[in-house]
């Protein structure tokens, strides 16, 4: 009983800041500056229909779907070969090629702004949705592939002798067989990548100007004459919220399964 007290009082901590935001969003910007209130006394959708009416809002929330989606387009084709080589087949050097993998992830974004910036320059690809793709799978691979890598190595072996044996083809046993047995792998691996494609800042922030800038670039680029809008940025963060929660629901039972197994 005692645990199930501090589980509720932790998850009410964690909850404070969201609340805190959708409090705000439904809010105007004269009751946020002018008073503490812990629930809108002014209360308005004013926010909401200002993001929903706006290109300049709306064009974030595209261009940041656009750019996750392909990110983790790019990210489960390379990896599913590449974790199945890892998972399967012992080659010389297979060890220390997977942990320089694992260091791509621990670098910080930062140490690749410059290079990213220079090359994509000359590629003539700066503020274009295959800029920021193709970056964050500088850091997406890796963790897709030690994730895949750790599901199918939980499948043995046997079961591809027996598909050969049976006369399956590499295609048709990868296809038929193989694949279904990851997919809840494939499920938390996306799950991952879109999410960090979805918040991250900083190479976004470099690779693009205005017209592909997604939705993290665009709350930071909301300043305007009279000052922060705070309102509408926080209508903005719920609304940010909005793809991640139904990712979540729509896979939650592979995700259950996937976080059960693999590495995860």
């Amino acid at each position: 009983m005692k645990k199930q007290y501090y589980l509720i009082l932790f998850l009410v901590f964690l909850m404070i800041p969201i609340y805190w935001m959708i409090n705000m969003s439904f809010k105007p910007n004269s009751e946020i500056l002018q008073s503490l209130t812990f629930y809108p006394h002014n209360f308005t959708l004013a926010n909401y229909e200002e993001i929903l009416t706006s290109e300049f809002w709306r064009s974030g929330y595209i261009n940041s779907i656009s750019m996750a989606v392909m990110n983790v387009i790019f990210v489960t084709i390379a990896a599913l070969p590449a974790a199945y080589a890892f998972s399967r087949w012992n080659f010389r050097g297979d060890k220390h090629l997977f942990f320089w993998f694992l260091t791509n992830r621990m670098a910080p974004p930062a140490a690749f702004m410059v290079p990213f910036f220079i090359l994509y320059s000359n590629l003539n690809l700066i503020d274009t949705y295959w800029a920021v793709a193709l970056a964050h799978c500088l850091f997406n691979l890796p963790l897709a592939i030690w994730i895949l890598e750790g599901f199918m190595s939980g499948i043995p072996k046997e079961i591809d002798e027996m598909a050969f044996i049976d006369g399956h083809s590499f295609p048709s046993f990868c296809w038929n067989i193989f694949l279904p047995l990851i997919t809840p792998g494939i499920a938390v691996t996306a799950f991952f990548t879109f999410m960090f494609s979805w918040v991250e800042l900083l190479l976004a922030r470099t690779l693009t100007n205005e017209v592909a800038q997604p939705i993290t670039v665009t709350l930071t680029r909301s300043l305007g004459a009279g000052g922060w809008d705070w309102g509408v940025l926080a209508a903005a963060g719920v609304l940010a919220m909005v793809p991640g929660a139904i990712i979540v629901y729509l896979v939650r039972d592979l995700l259950a399964t996937g976080f059960s197994m693999g590495r995860v």
